[in-house]
């Protein structure tokens, strides 16, 4: 089964092609996955592949005893190396598996500061892979702490296992063919796609508990979902798993309160029983019952951080839905339920987007910023209408699930 994730993250993921640079991302957890998918690349034709470790214990014991000022630093040098590879025409794979609670009895303001300076370093880079100039793509494995938030009353070992079977099926490695299944996925979500795409909206109704949002949507928006291509032309996966599909909102159109349906795991804290009041598009209020200080220090990261950059719909019939677990992990979490994200727009949701420099995308009403956050506001009570530019309500979603003709 690890062969066969590997290679699907290889060939679907990243679609690594011959002479190219693949950059991992993993933490140590993940080594054996790690070696396979080095395995696939070099295989499907890679030139190197560089494997940057993350430790989260080395990650907590930095937070907890590193001097001030170190947390507002980021090494340049590691930005560049990205830089550069991303610039030589590499693909990024990053394995996304935090521990949910690894800093919660660390300060939100040290957290909220080596974030900031982080996103700063990585802008460049993180702009390249935002407009589709590089393929890149998500994964995730299973690590001890993960594994038991998820199935807490479980062994360890038990856990582990549990949430490899849960992540094998939802990204279809459990069949018999998984890229063909992920082909065959990959099409319907296209169906959608140009279904939305065709109507283009002028405006979204959300109404849920909790929920009564307003949504602008710019002119000449653009929804995508599934695969993505590149800038030069090849075709890749971003996320495994994927249910969504998703465009830009305008960032100054967004009116109305939206409450979460699913915890938020942001920075190794948990936001959950928040409310966000939107007034012309930036949040102008907001509460929350758990994690109210690393909430506030995320809208306050810039300007762009009180406003949407994107606008997904999950229906609640999705794999990773009907697993009824929540996952404490964005990558599995947003694609469970219809959501949103403050934060920086990707340029490649608005017509000739990818070729507008910041100012211009602003003209036209995509958001900037250093952040780009998913929460999630789905479930089986959320409504959804499109308003057409002729100012007709028409119905999307209705108790969850699509109620177009797909």
């Amino acid at each position: 089964m690890l062969q066969k994730y590997a290679e699907l993250a290889v060939r679907v993921g990243v679609n690594i092609q011959p002479g190219q640079t693949l950059f991992i991302n993993a933490p140590l957890p993940s080594a054996p996955l790690v070696r396979e998918i080095a395995k696939e690349a070099y295989e499907a034709g890679a030139k190197h592949v560089h494997v940057e470790w993350s430790d989260e214990e080395i990650t907590y014991i930095k937070f907890k005893h590193a001097p001030e000022e170190a947390l507002h630093e980021y090494p340049s040098w590691l930005a560049k190396g990205r830089e550069e590879v991303a610039e030589k025409g590499g693909a990024f794979l990053s394995i996304y598996a935090p521990n949910p609670d690894l800093l919660k009895d660390i300060d939100p303001a040290r957290v909220a500061a080596a974030t900031k300076a982080a996103s700063l370093a990585l802008q460049h880079y993180r702009s390249r892979l935002m407009a589709d100039h590089n393929c890149w793509s998500l994964i995730a494995v299973p690590t001890p702490a993960w594994a038991k938030k998820v199935f807490p009353h479980l062994s360890e070992e038990e856990a582990i296992a549990k949430l490899w079977d849960v992540i094998f099926h939802v990204t279809r490695v459990d069949q018999e063919d998984p890229i063909a299944a992920w082909k065959a996925h990959n099409e319907k979500l296209a169906r959608i796609v140009d279904y939305l795409n065709n109507k283009q909206y002028k405006q979204l109704i959300y109404d849920g508990p909790g929920t009564n949002l307003t949504v602008e949507l710019p002119d000449g928006h653009i929804w995508a979902g599934g695969a993505a291509k590149s800038t030069d032309g090849t075709v890749f996966n971003p996320n495994m798993p994927t249910e969504e599909v998703f465009t830009m909102p305008h960032k100054d159109g967004t009116n109305g309160v939206v409450r979460n349906t699913k915890p938020l795991n942001y920075g190794g804290n948990i936001i959950d029983g928040f409310t966000l009041t939107f007034k012309d598009g930036k949040v102008v209020d907001f509460t929350a019952e758990v994690g109210y200080d690393t909430l506030k220090h995320l809208l306050d990261t810039d300007e762009g951080a009180r406003r949407l950059g994107e606008i997904a719909l999950v229906p609640h019939q999705s794999p990773i839905s009907q697993s009824n677990l929540v996952f404490y992990n964005t990558l599995f979490d947003e694609n469970a339920a219809s959501h949103l994200a403050l934060g920086k727009a990707y340029p490649t949701n608005i017509e000739g987007g990818t070729n507008m420099r910041t100012e211009e995308l602003l003209e036209r009403g995509a958001n900037d910023s250093l952040v780009h956050e998913d929460f999630m506001i789905g479930s089986h009570e959320l409504n959804v209408d499109g308003v057409t530019k002729d100012g007709v309500r028409e119905p999307i979603m209705r108790n969850g699930e699509w109620a177009i003709s797909i």
